[in-house]
């Protein structure tokens, strides 16, 4: 069986930790600490796996109108860049 699994949860906070970056100019953007930021994020959020493409544009239509949805990813979000900008884990 070889079915390609997306958890869509990880395209919406990667854009939205992307985005909120931008408003912030004294933290680290390295690598390790937005990857830290995402994994830190994506254990708040609730997973949407999809294996097709109807599916990744049926969950993107369905989490953008559940505004309660979009506030609590993006409080993730914020929590995330707070937590690691204030303990990176690199010299």
């Amino acid at each position: 069986m070889s079915r390609e699994f997306l958890n869509y949860s990880e395209v919406i906070v990667k854009n939205l930790l992307d985005k909120l970056l931008l408003s912030y100019s004294d933290i680290c953007k390295c690598e390790k600490c937005k990857a830290d930021m995402m994994a830190l994020s994506l254990n708040y959020v609730k997973p949407r796996y999809v294996v097709s493409e109807k599916g990744q544009f049926y969950t993107k239509a369905q989490t953008e109108i559940n505004h309660g949805e979009m506030v609590a990813i993006t409080s993730s979000v914020l929590r995330a860049i707070e937590v690691v900008s204030a303990n990176p884990r690199h010299d």
